[in-house]
């Protein structure tokens, strides 16, 4: 039942990631955790951020840009083992060795802003977590984008049309910019009932914590209002 109430009576949480983020993807899994784990009905909401803006559009030899940002492949490599456990935890197998091309994720965070219109937001995200991370596919490409979009039920056509254009393109830019105002500079970061802040791919426990704070705190602002 709690799944047809209308987003206004839920709880919000607006979870800022980028889709190229490991910890964003095993962020994702504990979040269902999470919400399986208490009765509050939530809204969840995807927003974007980039960890590398500055990658073209085209995206960058993912060996090369590991070496560029870690030093060297077998350093970047080291570094992931925590994240392989942590995912494996979670049920997720990484394929870090898949992964071709790290790109530039604008295209796919605009297409995360139009899934939300069609109502399988959730769906997009999630396939855009597993065409990367576990099947090493090119996020950067607009064919890619376009499958994904359609295998989640949105017209192929408008959405290939769409990235065509550079719609909605600066909306993106801008909501991204916005997160670093306030203050995000690591993801993910979950923001709930736009009152508690909870940053890092945290426990479910966590998560629960901070949804019942949210809750109260708005209870009790409603209690204090104007009779």
């Amino acid at each position: 039942m709690r799944d047809e109430l209308p987003p206004t009576s839920r709880l919000s949480v607006d979870v800022i990631s980028d889709v190229m983020c490991p910890w964003c993807f095993i962020g994702k899994r504990r979040l269902e955790k999470a919400a399986s784990q208490t009765d509050i009905p939530l809204d969840i909401r995807w927003r974007p951020y980039q960890l590398d803006p500055t990658l073209p559009p085209e995206g960058k030899d993912r060996s090369l840009y590991l070496a560029e940002k870690f030093g060297s492949a077998e350093r970047a490599r080291s570094l992931y083992v925590d994240v392989r456990a942590a995912g494996a935890q979670e049920a997720i197998p990484f394929d870090f060795d898949a992964i071709e091309v790290s790109p530039n994720t604008l295209d796919a965070h605009r297409l995360i802003r139009w899934s939300a219109s069609a109502g399988v937001q959730d769906v997009i995200v999630e396939a855009l977590f597993n065409a990367y991370f576990i099947e090493g596919r090119r996020l950067n490409e607009p064919e890619t984008l376009t499958e994904i979009a359609g295998n989640a039920g949105m017209d192929r056509d408008i959405v290939s049309n769409l990235l065509g254009s550079g719609a909605d393109r600066e909306l993106v830019e801008e909501e991204i910019a916005l997160a670093r105002q306030m203050g995000v500079s690591g993801v993910p970061t979950f923001v709930v009932g736009n009152r508690y802040v909870v940053v890092g791919a945290q426990a479910p426990e966590v998560l629960v914590e901070a949804f019942n704070a949210a809750l109260a705190a708005s209870h009790n602002a409603n209690d204090n209002g104007p009779a």
